[in-house]
């Protein structure tokens, strides 16, 4: 959908030519985002705004949707790519819906038409039409104006949207819950996305392909995945960090590595009963009691099965926490380390068990992909002489 070919941009200053972008050579295919990373200064955001041309190449061309843009008109270009920036750049002196039918109304959408998807564009953010449609900038949040300008950009329904630091100015709380409800459009919008961060959390966690600059250089454009187990070079591994490893952690689902080998306990079974039952799950000092619809009810400790006779429903203790298929390994991680235990019940959706995810699991899990990972692009590396 976007083709970078060879993209420079040189500007001349008093001290002479300064080259902030150096042929700039990348693809991104329909529907991916891709995130613009690097320290300040990289060429990122110059990269960024040679495509809606709000800074003109010095050479190469882009192409969006094999169209070469060069000889397009600015307007209609622009009018076609959504826009959105840290600054929000709302207009203060037009109400919600004049700020996100702006577009529509430029490519001559009747009143019904524009006012409708206002309606639909609030909706989608989760922000209600009636409360905020004909409010100013000023009375909102600064989330919520985030919010907005993300609509605006959505407004007139383009396939191209570019999105600069659009989440930067956004305290953590708001901006992690805006950059989920972003991600859940995403996934019904399916739009191409170039997203210039700074932010090595936040690429990770949207981006599908990761692109890190230095100095005007694309250095490695590759997947988190690829990006996190095997850096090409010193500076990206250095700027990544030292806990990448770490990082990979929110990339893996626990559905890819639950397993449904758990032993289960009922309310009636005995005590006697629970602890052979742990003796089998040798790693494991308790085992989970569950109720007659298969959801978690309680934990039987060995300590208790072993001291004490009776049955599971008079002697359990309450489940520290479980985890969905959906969730990452960083929360299971958090969960584990916050109740001081190696392994967690895994439940569906309806809240029934399906299996568990170990500590165990999860360190084999990573190490192993870590090591193919690692290999599996080394020898492509030598492969290409790179």
């Amino acid at each position: 959908m976007i083709q970078l070919d060879s993209l420079t941009k040189v500007f001349d200053t008093p001290k002479g030519a300064v080259v902030a972008a150096d042929h700039i050579s990348m693809e991104v295919s329909a529907g991916e985002i891709c995130i613009l990373l690097g320290p300040s200064g990289c060429g990122k955001t110059t990269t960024l705004k040679m495509i809606n041309r709000i800074i003109r190449p010095t050479s190469g061309k882009v192409y969006i949707d094999g169209e070469d843009t060069t000889g397009m008109n600015t307007q209609e270009l622009r009018r076609n790519i959504g826009y959105v920036i840290q600054q929000i750049g709302l207009f203060p002196n037009m109400t919600i819906e004049e700020n996100i039918t702006v577009v529509p109304k430029l490519l001559g959408w009747d009143r019904a038409h524009y006012k409708e998807r206002a309606r639909e564009m609030m909706a989608m953010i989760a922000l209600e039409p009636d409360a905020f449609l004909k409010r100013y900038p000023s009375e909102l949040s600064g989330g919520q104006q985030q919010r907005i300008g993300v609509a605006r950009a959505l407004a007139a329904d383009p396939p191209v949207m570019l999105m600069d630091e659009p989440f930067g100015a956004i305290d953590p709380i708001n901006r992690a819950v805006i950059q989920d409800e972003f991600l859940k459009m995403q996934q019904e919008l399916n739009k191409t996305i170039m997203f210039v961060s700074h932010d090595i959390d936040e690429a990770i966690k949207m981006g599908d392909r990761i692109a890190v600059f230095r100095e005007g250089k694309l250095v490695q454009y590759s997947t988190p995945d690829d990006l996190l187990a095997a850096p090409k070079n010193a500076f990206v591994e250095s700027f990544l960090g030292e806990d990448r490893a770490l990082k990979r952690l929110n990339l893996v689902k626990v559905r890819e590595i639950v397993s449904d080998d758990i032993g289960t306990v009922t309310p009636g079974d005995t005590l006697e009963k629970a602890l052979a039952k742990i003796d089998d799950f040798g790693y494991q000092n308790s085992i989970l009691m569950i109720n007659d619809q298969r959801q978690p009810a309680g934990i039987i400790t060995r300590s208790v099965a072993r001291t004490t006779k009776g049955y599971c429903r008079d002697h359990f203790q309450n489940i520290p926490a479980t985890v969905n298929l959906e969730d990452d390994l960083r929360k299971v991680a958090s969960l584990m380390f916050a109740h001081d235990t190696t392994w967690l019940p895994c439940v569906d959706d309806e809240g029934r068990v399906c299996g568990q995810i170990t500590q165990r699991a999860m360190t084999r899990h990573l190490g192993s992909r870590f090591r193919a990972r690692e290999g599996d692009i080394r020898e492509a590396n030598a492969t290409t002489g790179e």
